[in-house]
C-alpha cells in the first residue's frame, strides 16, 4: 500500500461562518450535511448528489490505494473466518419453562432463535430465522424479542437503515401468524403486562432520536389507539420501560448523565397510574430491581462515589426511607447486582479487576469467587431464573477464550457449559503472554496498560504495538480475547488497552476525572501511555499504530493533532471529530443528552473549553500519520458528515505525503455491517491497513 499517483479528492470549500460567544468560525465543508429525507430520499437532489458523489470518490481512491493488499484482505478475512465455528450455537437458558438457544448454521450471516420445552430433548421450535428475514435487505438487524408470560407471543424490533429506529412487531409462535400491529419509531425494546395483550414500549422523537415517550399497546388494535403514558419533556433526559425480574413491576424510568428518576406500576393492572419512587433529583442516581416486600436500589446517595446497593420498603419509597445494604467502599466501585431467592450477587471492580462477590440473604456466607490471572474480563450472564442456586457467568482473559460457567453458590460446585472453540488447528493459548503494566500520567496519575502479545515476539523498537482506548461515558473496556486479534499478534504486532481516564477502570472518580472540564486527562493518559511504551523500548514511534472508535474516535483525531509524531499510523472508527458544532446544535441526534459527559457549549467555560480539544477545529498545518477513517452513511451516534469533514480539512492542510483515506459504509450506521461475515470484513480491511503500513501483508 503507498500513495499512488491517482490524486486524493479535494474537497469543494463553500465558507460557513459560526459564531458563538463572540467566537468566530470558518468552517468550509458545513455543506456536506444532509437531513435524514435527504440520504433516504429515492430522488436525489443536486446538494444530496454532491455529497455522495464525494464520499463515493473517497471510498473509490480508498479501494485504489489499497488495491495491492486486496488479495492479503481476501486471504485475512478468510482466516478469521476460518477460526469461528460457523455451526455454533449459545449454552441454552432456562425461562419461565422454555429452554432458549441462539444458533448459527454453516454458511450463514445471521442467528437462528428457537426454544425448547421442558428440556433440551423436547423439539426445537424455530421462532426467527434471521437468515431468511435479512435476505432482501443490505442491513439487517432483529432484536428486542419479548416473550409473553404465557409464552405464547412475542414482541419482536427490527431495523433495516441502520439508526437503531426499530419497527416492533408481535408474532404467536402457537400459530406462526405475525399480527398487523406494527409499531414505528422505537428503541426496540418492549414489557408485557401480566395479561398477556398489553404491552409498553419507548418511541423516539423523529428527528433527534432521543427518547422520549412511553406507550401503552393492547394486542389487535390499531396503533393509532396507542395511549401515551409518559413523556419526558426535559431534552437532556431518556425515557425507557422496563420489567422488574420478580414480574410484579412495570418500571418506566428517566436517566440523564448525573440523575435518574422511576415509576412503577403493579405488572398486573397495566391501565393503571404510575407511582413515583424517587422524584430525580441532580447528582442523585439509582437502578431499580425488586425482591419480596423491598425496592433494591444500585445508587450513589449520600456521596457514595463508588455506589452502594440500598433497600426500601415498597410501601415508602422515597429516599428517606433507604437504608444500607452493601455500604459505600472508596476502593471498590459497585458495578451492579442480581437478585435470586436465597442469594444477592455483586458485581465489583477493585484496582481494575472484575470479582463477583456472592452473598446470602440469612449471612450464613459471603464470598467471592476465585481469579487467578493478572488480567481477565467476568461478568454475570443471563440468570432469568429467580429460584436457583445456580449462577452462570462468563470469563474471558486476553490469552484464554471465553468460556460460560454455572456456579453452584450452595456447594460451590462449577460446570463449564461452553469454551470458545478457536479453528484453524493453530491457537495454543500457551503461545500468548499478557501483562499489566503501570504508567505515571504527568499530573502523578497511575494509568494501567494491559498487553498480549506472541511469546516469539521480541520486544524492541523495531516491534509493531497497536494501542487502543475508549475513554468516555465511563465505559470500561475489559481485558478480553478476540479471535480476530490473533492475525495481529500472530505477525509480530503487541496489543495493547490503555484504560485512560473517562473509563471507570479504577472507579467512580476515574470517569469524573475525564470528562467536562477535565476532559484533556483522557488524550494526555493516551500519550503518556505511547511515551512510555516506547521509552520502554516496547515498540517505537516508527511502528506505533493507535485506534479508537466513536469517543474513542474523538480521542484518535485530539492525539493525533496533540503528538502526531508519536505515531505511525493511526485508525478512527466512526470517529465524534467535530464537537462543537455537534454540541451546540440541539437538531442533531442524542445531543442534549450529553451535555452532562462533554459540558454545554452554550455556556462561554464550556465552549471555549471543548474548541480547545475539538480535533475538526484543532486541525494546522504540520505534519500527520498514515490515518485511516471509517464511518457509515446511516450513523445515528455520530453523523458520517463529522469523519468526511475531518478528513477534507486534513487533506487540506496536512504537510506530509502519508496516506489519509476515508471508507464510508453507504449501507450502514454507527455499529458497521450487520451479519457476522460482513463485519469480519470490515475488521480485515483495518488490520490490512496496519499490516500493510508494517510491510507485513506477505507474511505471517
Amino acid at each position: 500500500m503507498k500513495n499512488i499517483d491517482t490524486k486524493a479528492p479535494i474537497a469543494d470549500k463553500e465558507l460557513a461562518i459560526l459564531e458563538k460567544h463572540g467566537d468566530v468560525r470558518e468552517d468550509n465543508y458545513f455543506w456536506m450535511r444532509l437531513s435524514d429525507a435527504q440520504k433516504l430520499s429515492e430522488v436525489k437532489d443536486e446538494h444530496t448528489t454532491k455529497v455522495i458523489n464525494y464520499l463515493e470518490e473517497e471510498n473509490t481512491y480508498h479501494d485504489k490505494v489499497t488495491a495491492s493488499s486486496r488479495n492479503f484482505e481476501e486471504n485475512l478475512f478468510e482466516e478469521m473466518k476460518g477460526r469461528i465455528k460457523e455451526d455454533d450455537s449459545s449454552v441454552p437458558y432456562k425461562s419461565n419453562g422454555y429452554f432458549y438457544i441462539t444458533r448459527f448454521e454453516k454458511g450463514m450471516q445471521y442467528p437462528i432463535f428457537s426454544r425448547k420445552k421442558d428440556n433440551l430433548e423436547a423439539e426445537e421450535q424455530v421462532m426467527f430465522n434471521v437468515n431468511e428475514m435479512a435476505k432482501d435487505f443490505d442491513y439487517f438487524q432483529l432484536g428486542g424479542l419479548n416473550i409473553s408470560t404465557n409464552n405464547k407471543l412475542v414482541v419482536f424490533a427490527t431495523d433495516t437503515v441502520s439508526r437503531r429506529q426499530y419497527f416492533l412487531r408481535i408474532k404467536n409462535l402457537e400459530t406462526g401468524k405475525i399480527y398487523k400491529d406494527i409499531i414505528e419509531n422505537t428503541t426496540g425494546a418492549s414489557v408485557w403486562a401480566n395479561d398477556n395483550k398489553t404491552i409498553f414500549y419507548t418511541k423516539k422523537n423523529p428527528h433527534t432520536l432521543r427518547s422520549e415517550k412511553i406507550y401503552r399497546h393492547i394486542l389487535g388494535t390499531p396503533t393509532s389507539e396507542d395511549v401515551e403514558v409518559y413523556h419526558e419533556k426535559d431534552e437532556t433526559f431518556n425515557a425507557y420501560v422496563t420489567k422488574s425480574k420478580s414480574d410484579k413491576y412495570i418500571i418506566i424510568g428517566s436517566s440523564s448523565t448525573v440523575s435518574t428518576e422511576a415509576q412503577f406500576l403493579d405488572a398486573d393492572n397495566p391501565t393503571g397510574s404510575f407511582t413515583m419512587l424517587q422524584s430525580r433529583e441532580r447528582d442523585l442516581e439509582y437502578s431499580v430491581s425488586h425482591f419480596e416486600d423491598h425496592f433494591y436500589l444500585l445508587t450513589n446517595k449520600d456521596d457514595a462515589t463508588n455506589f452502594k446497593l440500598m433497600k426500601t420498603p415498597v410501601t415508602n419509597t422515597t429516599k428517606e426511607n433507604w437504608v444500607d445494604v452493601i455500604p459505600h467502599r472508596e476502593d471498590t466501585l459497585l458495578e451492579d447486582f442480581s437478585i435470586f431467592k436465597e442469594y444477592l450477587v455483586l458485581e465489583e471492580r477493585t484496582n481494575g479487576l472484575n470479582k463477583i462477590r456472592i452473598k446470602r440473604w440469612d449471612n450464613v456466607e459471603d464470598y467471592y469467587l476465585p481469579f487467578t490471572e493478572e488480567t481477565y474480563s467476568v461478568g454475570v450472564y443471563a440468570n432469568p431464573d429467580f429460584d436457583t442456586d445456580v449462577i452462570r457467568y462468563s470469563y474471558n482473559s486476553m490469552t484464554t477464550p471465553a468460556s460460560i460457567i454455572d456456579f453452584n453458590m450452595k456447594d460451590k460446585s462449577k460446570e463449564i457449559k461452553k469454551e470458545q472453540e478457536i479453528l484453524g488447528g493453530k491457537f495454543n493459548k500457551e503461545n500468548y503472554k499478557s501483562e499489566r503494566v503501570w504508567v505515571t500520567a504527568r499530573d502523578g496519575k497511575k494509568v494501567a496498560v494491559s498487553l498480549v502479545y506472541h511469546k516469539n515476539t521480541v520486544l524492541n523498537e523495531n516491534t509493531p504495538l497497536l494501542q487502543y482506548a475508549y475513554g468516555s461515558y465511563g465505559y470500561t473496556i475489559s481485558d478480553g480475547f478476540s479471535s480476530t486479534r490473533l492475525s495481529l499478534l500472530d505477525r509480530g504486532f503487541v496489543y495493547a488497552l490503555a484504560h485512560i481516564r473517562g473509563s471507570e477502570y479504577l472507579g467512580r472518580n476515574w470517569y469524573e476525572d475525564g470528562k467536562m472540564l477535565n476532559k484533556k486527562n483522557t488524550f494526555t493518559d493516551f500519550i503518556d501511555c505511547s511515551k512510555f511504551l516506547i521509552e520502554n523500548n516496547y515498540t517505537s514511534a516508527a511502528h506505533l499504530y493507535a485506534m479508537g472508535g466513536s469517543a474513542g474516535g474523538l480521542l484518535m483525531g485530539a492525539i493525533v493533532n496533540m503528538n502526531p509524531e508519536l505515531y505511525n499510523g493511526i485508525i478512527a472508527a466512526v470517529p465524534f471529530v467535530d464537537v462543537i458544532s455537534t454540541m451546540i446544535d440541539e437538531s442533531i441526534p442524542l445531543t442534549t443528552g450529553e451535555y452532562d459527559e462533554w459540558g454545554n457549549p452554550n455556556d462561554k467555560e464550556y465552549y471555549d473549553y471543548i474548541k480547545s480539544y475539538s480535533p475538526y477545529d484543532q486541525v494546522k498545518p504540520q505534519d500527520y500519520p498514515n490515518i485511516l477513517v471509517t464511518t457509515g452513511f446511516h450513523d445515528s451516534q455520530v453523523q458520517y458528515w463529522e469523519p468526511a469533514k475531518w478528513v477534507a480539512k486534513l487533506r487540506d492542510l496536512k504537510t506530509d505525503d502519508n496516506i489519509l483515506l476515508l471508507r464510508t459504509n453507504m449501507e450502514a450506521g454507527h455499529g458497521g455491517a450487520s451479519g457476522r461475515f460482513n463485519a469480519l470484513k470490515e475488521t480485515a480491511k483495518d488490520y490490512s491497513f496496519l499490516l500493510a503500513l508494517e510491510g507485513k501483508i506477505d507474511a505471517k
